[in-house]
């Protein structure tokens, strides 16, 4: 075995939590600013005028009342209905269902800080598989007019308002209900986040000021509810929106263009291998270090499906060839992302498992004062979270099969179409209509590529509250860790 480097000294008190995201003011912001971002992104990239709607164009004389048509506005009455309410009640209970009935692992957590370890049950892949098979079998049967594809096309808004609210209630439930915790020392486990048991209400409710709500419920038995939200209902959601857009693309244009399986199929292998190595969450920030408030149960329930699936969602409005050089790009990029991404995890996963797995026995690590062992060689001895690098290189494979988006919806009756227009495709269920790139090419990829530009965001942010995590854990083992390892994410540059 490698020579390893050994720091021994007494364990560092860890230093007391700042208030994250710029504080209360932060948290309220996004609490209630992201919600309506989600609204903007659905309802002004769509399919009654185009990507995005006319009216924002530079040419055009903007007006609330035009804009109001091109969008398709329900008013506010409109934003929810009883068909997705009993859809999304009925979509969690089959998860739960199977959460309680199919073959599960039940691994440990990691050490709480009040002593002992919690017990998780996961099977999310093999619920997936049970899932994905029954829309296969209906798929099979009924074609692009499976029930399923129509309801999640026909009630889309109203599905993203009930899992938005659901959210709110999820994460209020817990928040009201972590003031039963007995803390520090709960005798049945139970714990406070870290940061978030401030006092501020609005923050340690964005936050989760529990660590690990959990409850006990009739039939299904006890359920961890932040693990559960991890990745069960939104990931999965995620995937399934993707395919609704695919039959909604062949309802409407009779064909199913290369563009849209590669997005597709891109997200689904990722959220697939995070299903198959869902233990893998208990190493995770998420599990770790926040408890379930609005800013996990936000992102679990609404987020990760509805903004995640936009690259879908406008290929089934406007469909891309990309032909056989164009899928060999996106296929690289995927790959590229996938091969660090998997090859990182796994790195990380074997050393804590099992340091004697010959794959990673040379590696060389120091340990810290508080017990941990920090590689610094192999993958994560390149950057401290490097990781984060995979999956912003497959970011771009979700977004680059929408090329250079944006197109406009007329009716061929008023705008006859050009002789010249020959990047006009027809909408067969729809007759004369018709959408052109025109003006609004360019346009679309404020929301085609908002996700590169949110994940890189939201993966900087991530690697900052790590390392104030890891620096008040480890102290000044984690500044020695640094000097050996001083690039962050990207070797060389960041």
């Amino acid at each position: 075995m490698a020579p390893k480097r050994k720091i021994s000294q007494s364990s560092p008190a860890e230093e007391p939590h700042g208030y994250e995201f710029f504080g209360p003011p932060g948290v309220t912001i996004l609490s209630f600013g992201l919600p309506p971002l989600v609204y903007v992104l659905t309802f002004l990239c769509n399919d009654i005028s185009g990507c995005p709607a006319p009216s924002l164009l530079p040419s055009s004389n903007f007006s609330w009342g035009q804009l109001k048509k091109e969008v398709g506005w329900p008013g506010f009455s409109g934003l929810i209905n009883t068909q997705a309410v009993l859809g999304t009640l009925g979509y969690y209970l089959l998860l739960l269902t199977l959460y309680a009935f199919l073959p599960a692992e039940t691994p440990e957590g990691t050490e709480l800080k009040t002593g002992g370890r919690l017990k998780y049950r996961f099977n999310i892949f093999y619920s997936a598989i049970f899932v994905m098979a029954i829309l296969a079998a209906g798929t099979v049967v009924e074609g692009a007019e499976f029930p399923v594809w129509m309801f999640l096309s026909d009630n889309y808004i109203q599905l993203l308002t009930t899992n938005l609210l659901l959210s709110y209630g999820l994460a209020t439930f817990c928040y009201v209900r972590s003031f039963s915790v007995k803390h520090p020392k709960d005798p049945n486990q139970r714990e406070l986040a870290a940061g978030a048991h401030t006092g501020n209400l609005i923050y340690d409710w964005f936050m989760g000021r529990e660590l690990n709500p959990r409850v006990d419920l009739p039939i299904f038995g006890e359920v961890d509810i932040k693990a559960w939200m991890e990745l069960r209902p939104g990931m999965l959601l995620w995937v399934i929106l993707d395919v609704s857009w695919i039959m909604q693309q062949y309802r409407n244009f009779g064909r199913v263009t290369d563009s849209i399986l590669l997005v597709t199929i891109a997200q689904t292998v990722y959220t697939f291998d995070a299903f198959y190595m869902e233990p893998a969450i208990l190493t995770t920030i998420d599990i770790i270090n926040d408890g379930l408030g609005i800013m996990l149960s936000f992102g679990d329930a609404v987020w990760v499906p509805f903004t995640y699936s936009l690259q879908a969602r406008y290929l089934s409005m406007y469909p891309v060839d990309l032909g056989l050089k164009g899928i060999v790009a996106v296929l690289t990029v995927q790959g590229i992302g996938y091969y660090v991404f998997r090859s990182v995890n796994n790195e990380k996963n074997r050393f804590r498992t099992n340091p004697d797995d010959p794959r990673i026995k040379h590696l060389k690590y120091i340990e810290t004062a508080a017990g941990s062992k920090l590689l610094i060689s192999g993958w994560w001895g390149r950057a401290r979270h490097i990781n984060y690098l995979g999956d912003w290189f497959m970011s771009w494979s979700y977004v680059l099969p929408t090329a250079l988006a944006g197109f406009t919806i007329h009716n061929a009756a008023a705008h006859p179409v050009s002789a010249t227009a020959s990047d006009a495709v027809f909408y067969q269920n729809s007759y004369g209509k018709y959408a052109v790139p025109g003006e609004a090419k360019g346009w679309g990829i404020i929301f085609t590529y908002f996700f590169i530009v949110y994940f890189a965001v939201l993966l900087v942010h991530r690697e900052r509250r790590d390392e104030d995590k890891c620096r008040r854990k480890y102290g000044k083992d984690w500044e020695r860790y640094c000097e050996l390892v001083p690039w962050r994410i990207i070797p060389y540059v960041y």
